[in-house]
């Protein structure tokens, strides 16, 4: 089975205003429903996979939490990045995990 891998980290620079450190656009619900990252996992829940790894920085830990609460996700799943290092470091948690 399949495990989606979503990496909800980075500091949302590139959308300020709107996106601030502490609250970047991953978690902004730009179209009024859902955040980027709600929108993500319910894209995936169409497909035949086990439920999504999301990794993120210990500064969002628990916004990632309430978002996947909304779903009805589990909020185990969530790998914490003490430090941002860019994509493949990423990867290889998720990997280690999975």
């Amino acid at each position: 089975m399949i495990t989606p891998i979503i990496m909800a980290g980075g500091n949302g620079s590139r959308l300020w205003p709107l996106s601030r450190t502490l609250y970047p656009k991953q978690f902004l619900c730009l179209d009024g429903s859902q955040s980027m990252l709600q929108t993500t996992i319910t894209r995936i829940n169409n497909l035949n996979a086990s439920d999504p790894i999301v990794i993120c920085n210990e500064q969002h830990r628990f916004i990632v939490a309430e978002q996947l609460k909304e779903l009805s996700k589990s909020s185990g799943d969530i790998i914490l990045e003490p430090v941002g290092r860019n994509t493949a470091p990423a990867v290889a948690l998720a990997a280690l995990k999975c």
